[in-house]
């Protein structure tokens, strides 16, 4: 029988794959060591080849590409419904064969080596950053112990430590001082770090025509203009602009039974990062745009009178995503007067 969809259950060294036919009938059961997996689909004609959207997935995919199957990867959450028994490996290669044979079920795109690239340094400065912020507190809760007590905020942190500690001394004694010194030096060596890491993400962003072309809208920088493009890749395995708001948990989530629809408030689903970043970046926008009232949107201005400024910056990030989308698909420039812009978007979103 002709194997027409296999579905392989990834680990570290221990593999399942589960093939099955046209029918969904069970054709292979096979347990494949490391080493045994690329060996197996070279001999296996070209088909579907799925697997959960994991750890080295996309290296997996890429590689099974080559020998002319078609790669599919699903998020575990939609895999789970599938499993028929008790969870095991043969169970869960099951359900990721029966996962990708339905119509309507939803796939992840394959990223490429350059963007897993670009969204490595993107992780590693997204952990130097929470390194750098849990140690200036630990700094700040040492030193008020001794009754030294600084502002809030990075810039006042490195402004203010040194002359704090000469202005009082209070009860530091000399063995608190080299501690304190020791913590400070690491913060100028994350501060390093991290400004190499936003070096390379902004000749990157540079260099990305997709990522310039982002740039253009308000609110959106070099960081998170190269995060969308990396994760996103072709933004037309999206349908539409509220697909991809969707993707990044920006919409609202709902509860509706009955006839009756309840919305809530944002799904929180899909990269935190990006969404992070996005909505970030659009409290930035607003408050430029609060600077220079002259050039905020009028509907912005409307959305500004009637609801709380941190749902307005939610509502501009789902917005600016799906400008990104239009722009993305669609290769155009940022329009002020975007149909999207026109569509009653920003009030809809809350």
């Amino acid at each position: 029988m002709e194997i027409t969809t296999i579905g392989l259950d990834l680990a570290k060294n221990v593999f399942q794959a589960h093939g099955a036919d046209e029918r969904g009938r069970e054709v292979v059961r096979k347990k494949l060591h490391r080493h045994q997996v690329t060996e197996f689909f070279a001999k296996q004609a070209p088909c579907v080849v799925a697997m959960e959207a994991c750890g080295g997935a996309h290296h997996w995919g890429r590689k099974l590409r080559q020998y002319g199957h078609e790669v599919r990867l699903i998020a575990p959450q939609y895999v789970k419904p599938y499993v028929k028994s008790q969870k095991n490996d043969a169970a869960d290669a099951a359900a990721i064969c029966e996962a990708a044979s339905r119509p309507h079920m939803r796939f992840v795109t394959l990223k490429s080596v350059d963007q897993q690239t670009i969204l490595a340094v993107h992780t590693v400065r997204s952990g130097f950053v929470k390194q750098r912020t849990a140690l200036s507190n630990q700094m700040r809760g040492l030193l008020a112990e001794f009754g030294v007590v600084l502002p809030q905020g990075l810039a006042r942190l490195r402004q203010g430590l040194l002359p704090a500690l000469e202005r009082e001394p209070g009860e530091l004694t000399a063995g608190m001082h080299t501690l304190i010194g020791m913590l400070h030096e690491q913060l100028q060596r994350l501060d390093e770090q991290i400004g190499k890491l936003e070096l390379q993400i902004r000749q990157w962003a540079r260099q990305d025509e997709r990522s310039r072309l982002l740039q253009q809208i308000p609110g959106v920088g070099p960081i998170t203009a190269s995060a969308l493009t990396a994760s996103v890749g072709d933004a037309r395995q999206f349908e539409d602009a509220r697909q991809m708001s969707a993707w990044l948990g920006l919409v609202p989530r709902q509860h509706s039974s009955g006839g009756k629809n309840v919305l809530l408030g944002i799904t929180k689903r899909g990269d935190k990062y990006l969404r992070t970043l996005l909505i970030h970046g659009a409290r930035a926008a607003l408050k430029a745009y609060q600077r220079h009232p002259e050039k905020m949107p009028a509907r912005l201005q409307q959305l500004l009178q009637r609801k709380h400024i941190n749902i307005v910056c939610v509502a501009l990030a789902s917005r600016n995503a799906r400008v990104a989308w239009a722009m993305l698909s669609r290769g155009e420039d940022y329009r002020q007067s975007s149909p999207i812009a026109e569509t009653g978007l920003l009030p809809a979103m809350v």
